[in-house]
């Protein structure tokens, strides 16, 4: 019997692969403890194997000062930089073979989470999903995901969902099934078909923190207008609210766009009433700023020529005499 230490180096969601190494050491005998801590306490013990998983790569040097408080640590996950190293390679089994995962290392984490299917029909050059999983294929089902006895409330994290050779089925037992669900990582709306559109408004779709009603996409390039307005027409034609949608843009990362560009599809999101949440690649300040703009809101209560000049100090001065010199005149 070995003792295991599982560190999730960033992320708040419950880390599947740590949940699955977390199963499947235990069934070997192994005493498995879990961390968020890249450096070891005072009270740990030796360690037979240590792993370390970390989904973002902004996580660098957090990876870096893991690695150097543990040396002979194991270090995967999309935000690691090593694409090649994969569960089924460290526990001797083929790719999804092994589908078993321990929540009980997330002993506050009340719902259950899981994918129905890996990888992507796109292969957009900012994603590394194609390069790590390639072309969709399904996993499980839905009530694989659910964990029974526990709310019917699961958080997918597919980024295919509507790919999958079953999504039909899928679909069906989400809605016959009665389950309320969160698409982590969002629809893909460039590729939505009407059914698909018809079977999501069905469905009770909702935020990470199921108090919301909410879809997640994207559009990332305003040369996909055309497609995406299409894609967004369909759902909207199903049921789906404006407002349910939430969407990421992609800002900063195409060598030929101007800020123009960015601002063009905050603006026709806007007038859709769509929720425009955008994701800025690099240190552009003047994005940062606009980003700030966009997802505090304060679009709602002031124009973009004024706001990107003023420190957030000053504008909340200026809207709050704003605010008393419109209450006063109503006296």
């Amino acid at each position: 019997m070995g003792v295991v230490r599982l560190t999730q180096i960033d992320g708040k969601l419950p880390n599947l692969a740590l949940m699955k190494l977390a199963h499947w050491h235990k069934s070997k005998g192994d005493k498995v403890m879990f961390e968020r801590s890249i450096t070891k306490g005072m009270f740990e013990p030796d360690y037979d194997i240590i792993y370390g998983s970390a989904i973002f790569s902004s996580s660098e040097k957090k990876i870096e000062q893991f690695k150097h408080n543990f040396p002979s640590a194991i270090i995967g996950g999309t935000g690691s930089g090593d694409m090649n190293l994969k569960i089924e390679s460290l526990i001797g089994c083929n790719e999804y073979e092994y589908e078993n995962y321990d929540y009980t290392i997330y002993p506050r984490f009340e719902h259950s989470i899981g994918f129905t299917q890996r990888g992507c029909r796109l292969k957009c050059s900012f994603c590394v999903v194609p390069k790590k999983e390639g072309k969709n294929i399904m996993v499980n089902t839905i009530h694989d995901i659910w964990r029974g006895g526990t709310e019917k409330k699961i958080h997918l994290l597919d980024n295919d969902f509507f790919g999958q050779e079953l999504w039909r089925e899928r679909s069906l037992e989400i809605i016959e099934g009665d389950f309320k669900v969160c698409f982590n990582q969002g629809i893909n709306i460039r590729l939505i078909h009407k059914e698909g559109a018809e079977l999501l408004a069905q469905m009770k779709y909702y935020a990470d923190d199921f108090k919301k009603r909410r879809i997640y996409t994207a559009w990332d390039n305003r040369r996909d207008e055309k497609i995406f307005m299409k894609g967004i027409n369909l759902i909207l034609d199903a049921g789906v609210k404006p407002h349910h949608i939430m969407v990421y843009m992609l800002c900063g990362f195409w060598k030929d766009e101007t800020f123009e560009d960015v601002y063009y599809r905050f603006k026709q999101m806007v007038d859709m009433g769509l929720m425009p949440y955008p994701m800025v690649y690099g240190e552009n300040k003047e994005l940062k700023k606009f980003q700030q703009w966009v997802i505090r809101r304060y679009y709602q209560f002031t124009e973009w020529e004024q706001f990107k000049n003023e420190s957030e100090k000053d504008y909340y001065n200026r809207v709050n005499k704003e605010q008393t010199f419109l209450n006063f005149e109503k006296i």
